[in-house]
C-alpha cells in the first residue's frame, strides 16, 4: 500500500508481536505479527515500512508478506480493501515516483523494459536508463542549448550593443555539437531495437528439409512435431532464444511447395509473408538432394535479406555442396549441418554474431536507445535543428531563431516527461501490469 492513510489503514488489520508507535518504528525496517479479523488471526505475516520520502513512490509505503497461495493473498486484499484501500491502477506505483518527482518520464519507462526483459542484455539496458543515465545525456543537450539562449534574450533585450553576428556563430557552434549528440543516439536505436525486439528469423524450406529439426536443436527440446511425413507443418510456431544476449525470435514456417489442400496453401502463404518481414532469413536444404525449382523459389525469398543457407543432413553422403553458384549468389553464409545429431549450430550461431555485430554492441561505454517514442522524438529534435540552422542562414531574426530552439528543448522535454500531456502519460503507465 503506498499513500498517507496506509499506515492507519494496516494498524486496523495488522496486529504486531511487539506493539510500537507508527511515529518510532523506522523506514526500512521489518516487524512480524499476524493478520487479524474481528480479533481472529487471518494469517501470520512480516510487514517492511517505508516511510514518506525515502520509498519507491515517495509516500508512505507498507508492503505485507504472507504466506503463499491464492486464498491467504486474496482474503488479505479484500480486509485492506474493506477498511479503505483502495486497488491501484496499471502502473500506478511507478506513476506517483514520477508525479511526486523522484524519477522522469524516460527513467519510469525503463521499470517496464526491465520486467519484460527477454535477455541479459535488454534487462541491463533497462538499469541503466533507471539509473538516470540517458536522462543525464538529455539534460546536458538541454543545458547546452540553456546556456546560449541567455545570450540571445540579452541580444534581444539589448539589441544596441550588437552582438548579433556573434550570438549567431555562438548558436551554429552550439547546434552542430547538439546534432552530433542527437544523431548518435538515433544511431544507437539500431542496437537497441535489437536489444528489445531481437531479431526475428524466419526458417524456411521444403517438407522435410529438416526446419523443425533444425527449431528443436536450437532449443534443446522437442518443440515441433518431427516425422518421415512432408508437410507435418502447417502453421507458424514461435519460439526464443538468446544468442550472446540478444533475443532471436525463431518461426517455423510451414514447408514450400505445391499445397496439397487449403489449409496448407494458407500456410504456404503465410511462410513467405514472415520470410519477407524476417529481419534474418534461414533457408534450409537437403543436401543428399539436387536443388528443385521449389528450392530456387525458397532461395528467392532470401534474396536481398540479410540470410544464411543450411546445408543439412551432413552425417548422410551429400549432393549439394557450399561451393554450387546458385547458392552463393544469394548469401555468402553457407554452413553444413546436422539438425537431427544437433552439428554445425555452434556455427549458425557465429554466423548470426557476424551478420548482426553482435559482439560489436558495448552497453559498459555506449547509451542505447531502445523505446520507440524516445527515438521519434529525437528524430523531431534533429530536425527542428536543421530548421533551426536553416533560419540563421536565412539571416531570420533573433526571435524567430529562438522559437525554433524553443521547439528542440520541447521535443527533449516530452522524452524526460517535464512537457509532456496527460493522454500520453496515461498511455505509457497502462502498459504496466497492474500495480507495479
Amino acid at each position: 500500500m503506498s499513500g498517507k492513510d496506509c499506515f492507519t489503514i494496516l494498524n486496523k488489520i495488522f496486529q504486531p508481536k511487539t506493539k510500537q508507535e507508527i511515529e518510532k518504528i523506522k523506514g526500512y525496517t521489518i516487524k512480524y505479527g499476524n493478520i487479524i479479523e474481528n480479533g481472529t488471526m487471518v494469517d501470520e505475516v512480516l510487514v517492511s515500512y517505508f516511510k514518506a520520502p525515502r520509498s519507491y513512490t515517495t509516500e508512505n509505503m507498507c508492503e505485507i508478506n504472507s504466506h503463499g497461495g491464492n486464498i491467504m493473498v486474496k482474503k488479505i486484499l479484500e480486509l485492506c480493501l474493506k477498511n479503505g484501500a483502495e486497488l491501484a491502477e496499471p502502473g500506478e506505483f511507478t506513476k506517483r515516483a514520477f508525479l511526486n518527482g523522484r524519477i522522469d518520464l524516460l527513467q519510469a519507462e525503463s521499470v517496464i523494459d526491465v520486467i519484460h526483459a527477454k535477455s541479459e542484455r535488454e534487462a541491463k539496458t533497462g538499469m541503466k536508463q533507471l539509473e538516470g543515465i540517458l536522462s543525464k545525456q538529455i539534460a546536458e543537450i538541454k543545458q547546452n542549448i540553456l546556456d546560449v539562449m541567455v545570450n540571445i534574450e540579452v541580444a534581444i533585450d539589448y539589441p544596441e550593443y550588437d552582438v548579433e553576428d556573434l550570438t549567431n556563430q555562438q548558436i551554429l557552434d552550439m547546434l552542430l555539437q547538439v546534432e552530433d549528440k542527437l544523431k548518435k543516439l538515433e544511431k544507437s536505436f539500431d542496437n537497441g531495437k535489437l536489444i528489445k525486439e531481437g531479431i526475428k528469423t524466419a526458417i524456411i524450406g521444403k517438407p522435410n528439409a529438416g526446419k523443425s529439426s533444425l527449431l528443436n536443436a536450437i532449443l534443446k527440446e522437442e518443440r515441433a512435431i518431427v516425422t518421415e511425413y512432408e508437410g507435418t507443418t502447417r502453421d507458424t510456431i514461435e519460439e526464443f532464444v538468446n544468442i550472446n544476449g540478444i533475443p532471436l525470435k525463431l518461426i517455423d514456417t510451414a514447408g514450400i511447395r505445391q499445397a496439397k489442400d487449403e489449409v496448407e496453401k494458407i500456410g504456404i502463404a503465410k511462410a513467405k509473408e514472415i520470410a519477407q518481414e524476417a529481419d534474418l532469413v534461414i533457408s534450409i536444404f537437403d543436401s543428399t538432394k539436387e536443388l528443385t525449382p521449389e528450392d530456387v523459389e525458397i532461395l528467392e525469398l532470401s534474396k536481398n535479406k540479410k540470410s544464411i543457407i543450411l546445408l543439412n543432413k551432413m552425417d548422410l553422403e551429400p549432393v549439394l555442396q557450399e561451393n554450387d553458384p546458385r547458392l552463393q549468389q544469394v548469401s555468402n553464409h553457407i554452413i553444413k549441418i546436422s539438425a537431427r545429431n544437433v552439428m554445425g549450430i555452434e556455427k549458425l550461431y557465429e554466423e548470426i554474431t557476424e551478420l548482426f555485430q553482435l559482439n560489436e554492441i558495448n552497453l559498459d561505454h555506449e547509451i542505447v536507445i531502445t523505446n520507440v517514442r524516445h527515438k521519434n522524438l529525437i528524430t523531431k529534435a534533429i530536425k527542428n535543428v536543421k530548421k533551426t540552422k536553416d533560419t540563421i542562414e536565412q539571416k531570420m531574426p533573433l526571435d524567430i531563431i529562438a522559437i525554433f530552439m524553443k521547439d528542440i528543448l520541447e521535443d527533449l522535454g516530452n522524452i524526460t516527461g517535464e512537457i509532456v500531456s496527460e493522454d500520453i502519460i496515461n498511455e505509457i503507465f497502462s502498459k504496466f501490469c497492474l500495480g507495479k
